[in-house]
């Protein structure tokens, strides 16, 4: 299968094969996307920080589905 085949298929894709999909390219890229160039070395730094905060801090944060939800709440009424 083509690059541009694979392309038209994805919006025809379920949310969750979706995510699939982007779990393993994650997997694929591992750290890759903080040098995909995307990234200011300031952005960089902030994300470094606030990994290393979440591993010496693990209870201060929150799951994605509650950030999210609580994000959303506000325009949801």
């Amino acid at each position: 299968m083509s690059k541009t085949e694979i392309l038209q298929e994805l919006p025809q894709l379920t949310p969750g094969e979706r995510q699939e999909i982007r779990e393993r390219l994650a997997e694929l890229d591992q750290d890759d996307w903080l040098d995909a160039g995307a990234l200011t070395s300031a952005e960089k730094t902030l994300i470094e920080e606030r990994f290393r905060d979440l591993e010496a801090n693990p209870r201060t944060s929150i799951p994605w589905d509650e950030a999210k939800a609580r994000l959303l709440a506000p325009f949801r009424r």
